[in-house]
C-alpha cells in the first residue's frame, strides 16, 4: 500500500424478507304437554330450526421457502475515498435470511447480519483500528444489521428492498436496489448501495473531517441462495 494511503490511515472503514370466527345461530321452540293436557289442548306446533350461516373460508397466504445462504458464492465490499484515492475492503463474515417467491415479492423478507469484527482494507494493522471506538467499536456492537420491511418488483429481475439498517446502534431507513439471477438451482443478488458514514458515526472524534476521508461509502454484495423459485 503506498504512503499516500497510508496517510490517513487507519481511517479505513465500512459498512457495510383467522380462521373466521364461525356463528351458528340456531333456535328450536318445542311446545308439550302433559298426557292429560294432550286431550283437551292441540299438539304444539315446533318452530324450525334457523338456518345455520355457512362457514366463511378463511384467506391464507402461503409464507415462501426459505432459501439458503451459499457462502463460497457471496460477497460484500466496500470502497470509500482516502484523500480522493478509493480504498476498497470486504468483510469476510457475514449470513443473510431470504424467504422469497419471486412471483409473490410482496410476500418475502430477507435479513443480514455482518460481523464487523471481520472487516478488513488487507493490512492487519489497519484491520486492527476499524474495531476501535472511533470507528466500528466492536466490543459493544459487534454486528451490523439490515432486515427488510417490504420488497418491491420493478420487472426484469429487478427489484427493490426498503428496510432498515443498523450499524454501531444508529439505525437509518436504506432503499436496496437488488438484481436477481438464476443459473441452474442456484440464484445471485446482486447491487450497490451508497450511505453516509456519518450517519452511523463511522469514524468519531477527529476523523469525522470528510476532507481526509470521505463521508460517501458504496456498499457491493453478491448474495448466492439456492432454494428460491424461478423467475
Amino acid at each position: 500500500m503506498n504512503a499516500r494511503l497510508t496517510q490517513g490511515l487507519p481511517t479505513r472503514l465500512a459498512t457495510a424478507l383467522s380462521i373466521t370466527a364461525l356463528s351458528v345461530a340456531s333456535a328450536a321452540l318445542m311446545l308439550s304437554a302433559s298426557p292429560v293436557m294432550a286431550q283437551t289442548k292441540p299438539a304444539a306446533k315446533v318452530a324450525a330450526n334457523a338456518a345455520a350461516p355457512a362457514p366463511a373460508t378463511a384467506t391464507t397466504t402461503a409464507a415462501p421457502t426459505a432459501a439458503k445462504l451459499v457462502p463460497t458464492g457471496s460477497d460484500i465490499t466496500f470502497t470509500f475515498k482516502q484523500m480522493g484515492v478509493p480504498v476498497d475492503g470486504h468483510f469476510k463474515r457475514f449470513d443473510a435470511q431470504l424467504a422469497f417467491d419471486p412471483k409473490k415479492p410482496e410476500t418475502g423478507k430477507v435479513s443480514l447480519s455482518i460481523d464487523l469484527s471481520a472487516a478488513t482494507l488487507g493490512d492487519p494493522a489497519f484491520d486492527a483500528e476499524l474495531v476501535k471506538p472511533e470507528w466500528f467499536n466492536t466490543q459493544k456492537v459487534p454486528q451490523a444489521t439490515f432486515q427488510s420491511t417490504s420488497i418491491k418488483a420493478l420487472g426484469g429481475g429487478k427489484f427493490e428492498a426498503a428496510g432498515k439498517l443498523n450499524i454501531k446502534g444508529q439505525v437509518r431507513d436504506v432503499v436496496v436496489p437488488v438484481t436477481l439471477a438464476q443459473a441452474g438451482g442456484t440464484t445471485t443478488a446482486t447491487g450497490v448501495v451508497a450511505i453516509k458514514r456519518l450517519d452511523y458515526n463511522i469514524g468519531d472524534g477527529e476523523w469525522k473531517d470528510t476532507s481526509m476521508v470521505a463521508n460517501d461509502v458504496q456498499v457491493k454484495f453478491k448474495l448466492a441462495f439456492t432454494g428460491v423459485s424461478p423467475l
